[in-house]
């Protein structure tokens, strides 16, 4: 694999897990800096300056909901995907709140991980923590979304999402234009042990369009791919 230049921070306790993440992370060309504990990660993101990192929420010493709250109020804008364990949606909405760029609920793919860590690269233009973010919000129709407050305008009323609506939607703008599979989703923003009926999906998607949509039975956003999924087009 050809060397890349960007660095990748992993703060896992887990010492099974992190090997192997260390090593599929760095079979991708990336340079991986380690640690297990919450304070240590801490002190490599100040002093190493990474281009992003892969933080577990629980950990000894200091947690990682900590250690990103840390981060973002020092003005470090490196991006961060956190590592929640299934069915802990609180974990995912404070982590959100706080700044993470994207999460993932174990267990998951490597593939998808590396997957998850280019994604947010190439939105932050890879700038790590020397440059604000490519964006804090999105905008589609009359809604426009906060990813940093975690809040949703529409038009300028403040919308009534739950944290799991907002969930949803922030996962379809990072996959937009892809179709999104209803396993897809139970996996990212349920876990597929919390709730594991894709019918459960379908009735999100219906209570979401209605929030969205100017015509829910006729939706210009969240569009049902036959067989598929859904796809976002905003």
């Amino acid at each position: 694999m050809e060397a890349n230049d960007k660095k990748v921070l992993i703060v896992e306790d887990d010492r099974a897990m992190a090997v192997g993440l260390r090593d599929g992370v760095a079979s991708e060309g990336y340079r991986v800096l380690y640690a297990e504990d919450g304070a240590a990660g801490l002190d490599l993101a100040r002093d190493e300056k990474p281009d992003i990192i892969i933080l577990d929420v629980m950990l000894p010493k200091k947690n990682g909901l900590d250690v990103c709250r840390e981060l973002r109020a020092s003005g470090d804008n490196v991006p961060i995907i956190m590592l929640t364990a299934r069915g802990q949606e609180i974990d995912k909405v404070l982590g959100l709140k706080l700044g993470a760029d994207d999460y993932m609920t174990k267990p998951f793919s490597l593939l998808e991980l590396l997957a998850r860590i280019e994604s947010v690269l190439r939105r932050s233009n890879g700038s790590g923590g020397s440059a604000e973010p490519e964006r804090s919000t999105y905008g589609f129709g009359d809604v426009t979304l906060d990813f940093t407050r975690h809040e949703a305008l529409k038009g300028n009323c403040k919308m009534d999402l739950s944290p799991r609506e907002f969930m949803m939607l922030e996962f379809f703008v990072s996959h937009r234009g892809e179709v999104v599979t209803r396993d897809q989703l139970l996996d990212a923003v349920w876990g597929y042990d919390h709730i594991p009926f894709t019918r459960t999906v379908d009735a999100h998607i219906a209570k979401l369009r209605k929030k969205i949509e100017t015509v829910p039975a006729d939706p210009q956003y969240l569009i049902t791919v036959h067989r598929l999924g859904y796809k976002f087009t905003g």
